[in-house]
């Protein structure tokens, strides 16, 4: 650890140094001990609530300058820290407390700043997939899909906002009315929402996606009961064909999980591109190139949408462009990729049906300025797309996938689509919701997925004669 980034800031007081409000006033003199008589012991009280306050402020903003080297330190150092800045802030603002009254404040704040009070917890335990706080009251989780309230809860908003602001210092966010909404990644690849007042009426509303250390593989999702042997074989015929494949769900519907799974079929000899607006995917592959959208400042510069990134991409000789979600004009971009020798390009899409992710997708590329008829795009769609993966989650909490669906092509002018399978849940005999995909009867038509079966058929033939 770098001792310079220790010293504290400011060497004492000064005219030009504001005083803290109220009760912070500076006093000249040295710091006396804590007064016995009642109303005076009852201001005093007030006043060490305030210096941890103000003092946490204090650090924040420190550590938001330290960035991502506060996250490695050690909780010593942490502490090391904290009586150093506290130290010079008492200093700075002469505030009258003693010693003792120091060295407990530091502790308060050392124990602020090394865990999450009642989200600590939760984001320990790894049956918790989202953590949500509406005000500091009620704090709910998702469990296996399922949300429960949770008994404990934060002391106040205050108590919610110093806990976030606490995350969010290492990451460089701020957080206050200026900039009232924050979306982020964390270090270990999950994702943090914030939204507070003027915006948020109740009190601030924290939204955390837990990221899994172990991604599902299709072998396991085939064991949660997500989809079939059959789907999944189905599946790894197409990603290793380069059939260009949408995963279309909707909200915590699973299309991250099954995205990430599909792309373990791809070969390790192929250059991945994954571009999301938050890293989410963690791909199991030797060959991956990761890039992550940038919003802008509050004066819109520097924003980096995922459109820059899905057309500087096509630069880089990717095999295959993985786009964590299509919800805006890198539809355009996405298809034309598709079209132009990037086979095998994967993405997912917010929609409730295939049909309806079809409509989508013809929505996005109208809005973001397609040039031609409504014919000429599906068109292009028909011809990008090849499959269709339809995800849902149950009213069980249970994650699905619902449909197998086929592009074929145009019919009539519209896009032909044909399902291979569907989810329908039967009772079993003990009146219990059984899982059961059921075939069409169909047989895929993609000259892709046909042309890569056959040449696997020659090959094993040729091996076997040999």
């Amino acid at each position: 650890m770098n001792k310079d980034s220790l010293a504290p800031h400011g060497a004492g007081p000064s005219p030009e140094n504001p005083s803290l409000a109220d009760l912070l006033t500076p006093r000249p003199g040295p710091a006396r001990p804590a007064p016995a008589d009642a109303s005076e012991s009852l201001q005093h009280t007030q006043l060490l609530a305030d210096l941890k306050n103000h003092a946490y402020e204090h650090l924040l903003s420190r550590i938001e300058e330290l960035g991502a080297e506060f996250g490695r330190w050690s909780q010593a150092a942490i502490a090391q820290f904290v009586k150093l800045e506290l130290d010079s802030f008492i200093r700075l603002h002469a505030v009258p407390v003693n010693e003792q009254e120091a060295r407990q404040v530091a502790e308060a704040l050392s124990r602020e700043l090394t865990g999450l009070g009642p989200l600590q917890p939760l984001l320990e335990d790894p049956r918790v997939e989202d953590i949500l706080i509406n005000g500091y009251r009620d704090i709910y989780v998702s469990r296996g899909g399922m949300l429960e309230r949770e008994a404990s809860h934060f002391k106040d908003d205050e108590h919610v906002l110093r806990i976030v602001r606490r995350i969010l210092a290492p990451l460089g966010r701020r957080l206050d009315e200026s900039s009232p909404m924050v979306d982020a990644r964390l270090p270990d690849g999950g994702r943090i929402n914030v939204i507070i007042g003027p915006l948020a009426i109740d009190g601030p509303t924290v939204s955390i996606r837990k990221f899994r250390k172990d991604p599902l593989t299709p072998k396991d999702l085939v064991q949660l009961g997500s989809f079939s042997e059959d789907i999944c074989r189905i599946l790894e015929m197409a990603v290793k064909a380069r059939c260009n494949i949408l995963v279309s769900g909707g909200t915590s519907s699973g299309k991250t999980s099954l995205l990430n799974a599909l792309a373990s079929f791809i070969p390790s000899n192929e250059r991945i591109v994954t571009i999301e607006d938050t890293a989410e995917l963690a791909l199991n592959h030797s060959h991956v190139v990761r890039l992550e959208s940038r919003p802008g400042s509050f004066d819109g510069s520097g924003h980096v949408s995922i459109r820059d990134l899905l057309v500087n991409s096509l630069r880089m000789r990717p095999d295959r462009i993985i786009v964590g979600e299509v919800r805006s004009g890198e539809v355009l971009e996405l298809l034309q990729a598709m079209n132009t020798g990037h086979d095998g390009s994967m993405g997912t899409i917010h929609a409730s049906s295939p049909r309806e992710c079809l409509y989508r997708a013809e929505m996005l590329a109208g809005f973001a300025g397609f040039q031609g008829s409504e014919v000429s795009l599906r068109r292009q769609i028909a011809n990008a797309v090849d499959f269709i993966v339809q995800i849902g989650r149950l009213s069980n909490g249970r994650r699905r996938l619902l449909s197998l669906t086929e592009v074929t092509g145009m019919t009539d002018n519209m896009i032909s689509t044909q399902e291979l399978y569907r989810y329908e849940a039967q009772i079993g005999p003990d009146g219990q919701e059984q899982d059961q995909w059921v075939s069409m009867g169909i047989s895929p038509h993609s000259p892709k997925l046909l042309a890569w079966w056959r040449a696997q058929q020659q090959a094993g033939s040729s091996g076997a004669q040999r």
